[in-house]
């Protein structure tokens, strides 16, 4: 990559980033193209350089996000099965390292990009909405092929949906978001977490 190439990577970059936090912090609506501006010391031509428009940059938001929560989890996973040949274990492992790590946070967590825009769907396009939908599915059937593994091996104990089971760890994790960010409770994230692998653990293998 060129100088000037590398130049324009790192101010898209710089602009995604004041971005996110802007937008987690007061949402979409409230975020403005001028403050970001400012905020990265470009003009407003070299902003739509970047972004045809505030859409695009919801866009790639959006895209940014998902990716770093699939290495997050891609990780993670990948450590637990490094540790684990056993479906139900490894699943237990990696939650309590996914625990671990909410829990190092020192401050509380600061959104999700997701919900975000579901919060103020009316300013998006169908493209958009596809997108916010797909990263909340995605995750759903990315537990879903760990429990369906874990099935294989431990019947439950107890009748389950394991749609609904999947999608508890995004409940948890979203509500979780919301309720540590008003109690300013960086710790509750960790809990949160733990207690689905609690349940979990009770499902598959009884109290």
């Amino acid at each position: 990559m060129n100088e000037i190439a590398s130049r324009r990577e790192s101010t898209r970059e710089r602009l995604l980033d004041l971005a996110e936090t802007a937008v987690l912090q007061k949402g979409f609506g409230a975020t403005s193209i001028e403050e970001l501006i400012v905020g990265v010391g470009i003009s407003k031509s070299g902003f739509f350089y970047h972004f045809p428009d505030k859409g695009e940059l919801a866009k790639a938001l959006l895209l940014r996000y998902i990716e770093r929560d699939n290495v997050i989890l891609d990780d993670l996973f990948a450590q637990a099965d490094a540790l684990n040949e056993d479906p139900l274990h490894g699943f237990l492992v990696a939650l309590k390292l996914f625990a671990d790590m909410m829990g190092a946070m020192t401050e509380v967590h600061p959104g999700c990009m997701v919900a975000s825009v579901c919060y103020q769907e009316h300013l998006f396009d169908r493209e958009i909405h596809a997108l916010a939908c797909d990263a909340v599915i995605g995750w759903r059937a990315r537990f879903r092929a760990r429990l369906d593994a874990i099935v294989a091996r431990y019947p439950p104990r107890v009748p389950v949906d394991l749609d609904d089971l999947a999608d508890m760890i995004s409940v948890m994790v979203d509500g979780g978001i919301t309720i540590s960010r008003v109690t300013r409770d960086p710790a509750l994230m960790a809990r949160q977490i733990m207690l689905y692998r609690a349940f979990v653990k009770a499902v598959f293998l009884g109290a």
